[in-house]
């Protein structure tokens, strides 16, 4: 007589460990030449771009060229992608494309101090904004579904493309021209977060993310110090200080201020980041200093870890009956945001050797993780061979087709699988 195996079961309450300090969609998004040198892990690159340069003529992009140079150099190579364009970057070129200008586009001229000198386009020109929304709609149809590029800033405006031309505020877009940007990004880019400098009743929108671009000295009031400008106030005051949970948000730290920030001025900047529940800093990070103590290093550490999500098992139960193994999962988000794309939670046998014999797609959404704990479960139908195998968990990168989140947990971690106990069919 056939006799069946008993019912296998177990739980496993795995140790706590350091998070990784390199993985996906998190931590620093760092300026990305050739030249730069990194004192801890990047796993996101940033660039500046202008329309100049992605569409010199009318109709004809080089989206291409753009990424060959750029992408693809040793600074930025097996990197996710943070882009921002911009028309008007004070002290270079005009980022507007000469056939844009030899339309009749007015530039005007500016030397600000403390800001530079530039060209600002009348943003509201026809002949600038028509084929300005064009522009974006190509650019959308060329990075919208691209699974390498990771957060988009709405830019395009102001100086920097940072959405305002102070103090000469009259060389702004109007309302009606900022909204029809926005609009615009928003039909290019449907699968993408999307991040917008400031709140303003044309970018005051739930699903939109933001960044701070001097994180975090103007952050949010410190010690009774503070104004209404600094950045969460004005979240506050727009109602917009909850859109972390579904959009990231990023900062820039104040330019070459890494040290200070990671040393006199820590205690601010451990306050500010949890505050505003941040998952990346760039282009300018702390990583980019030469010379960073170890007590800096330690506190950039920190940083990562806190950053955006990061999970850490408490519990794995797992029940084999017959061919079905049913798997029960206990953790927590010990970051300060969730992470903000579908990417696919799946289990795994592993043989021996950490080939792959089987997965499995878990049916949760991991965006809804929030700081705190989470739970799921499934059933995975047993389509392999009697044998030792491992019981994996890991989390699928679409760009690479590959597992990439390493848990805060003391457990093997194998081609991206979090390995957390042995199984015998």
């Amino acid at each position: 007589m056939l006799q069946r195996r008993p019912v296998q079961s177990r739980t496993i309450r795995p140790a706590p460990a350091d998070g990784a300090l390199n993985n996906p969609l998190k931590g620093w998004a760092a300026y990305s030449e050739e030249w730069n040198r990194y004192a801890l892990p990047a796993r996101m690159a940033y660039f500046y771009v202008s329309w100049r340069e992605l569409e010199p003529e009318r109709d004809r992009y080089r989206f291409a060229e753009w990424e060959a140079s750029k992408w693809e150099n040793a600074s930025a190579r097996g990197k996710h992608i943070v882009f921002r364009l911009y028309l008007d970057y004070p002290n270079l070129p005009t980022g507007v494309p000469q056939w844009v200008v030899d339309s009749g586009v007015a530039m005007r001229p500016y030397d600000i101090a403390d800001i530079g000198r530039g060209l600002a386009p009348d943003y509201d020109d026809p002949r600038l904004l028509n084929p300005l929304l064009e522009f974006i709609a190509a650019f959308g149809e060329r990075y919208n579904r691209n699974p390498r590029v990771a957060f988009v800033a709405l830019g395009t405006l102001g100086f920097w493309g940072e959405w305002h031309t102070w103090p000469r505020t009259e060389l702004f877009a109007s309302e009606a021209t900022q909204r029809a940007v926005v609009q615009a990004y928003r039909r290019a880019f449907p699968n993408k977060i999307l991040l917008a400098r400031y709140p303003y009743p044309a970018t005051s929108e739930p699903w939109l993310g933001y960044h701070d671009d001097m994180f975090p000295e103007d952050t949010d009031y410190y010690e009774g110090q503070g104004y209404e400008w600094y950045f969460l106030p004005q979240l506050r005051k727009a109602g917009r200080e909850n859109n972390w949970k579904v959009a990231a948000i990023g900062a820039e730290m104040v330019p070459n201020q890494g040290k200070k920030y990671l040393s006199t001025e820590w205690a601010k900047t451990r306050t500010m980041l949890e505050r505003m529940h941040l998952t990346w800093v760039g282009p300018y990070c702390p990583i980019l200093e030469t010379n960073l103590s170890e007590t800096e290093l330690q506190n950039a550490r920190w940083m990562v870890r806190r950053m955006g999500y990061q999970y850490r098992l408490t519990q794995v139960t797992w029940r084999l009956g017959g061919r079905t193994l049913s798997v029960e999962i206990q953790g927590t988000n010990e970051g300060v945001a969730p992470f903000y794309y579908p990417w696919t939670m799946e289990v795994a046998l592993l043989r021996p050797d950490d080939s792959v014999a089987q997965t499995h797609r878990v049916d949760v959404d991991i965006t809804r993780w929030l700081p705190g704990e989470f739970r799921f479960s499934t059933q995975m139908p047993v389509q392999v061979g009697s044998g030792r195998y491992r019981l994996a968990l890991g989390i699928r990168d679409p760009w690479r087709n590959t597992p990439d989140i390493q848990f805060a947990n003391a457990l093997p971690y194998v081609q991206g699988w979090n390995v957390a106990d042995n199984i015998v069919l």
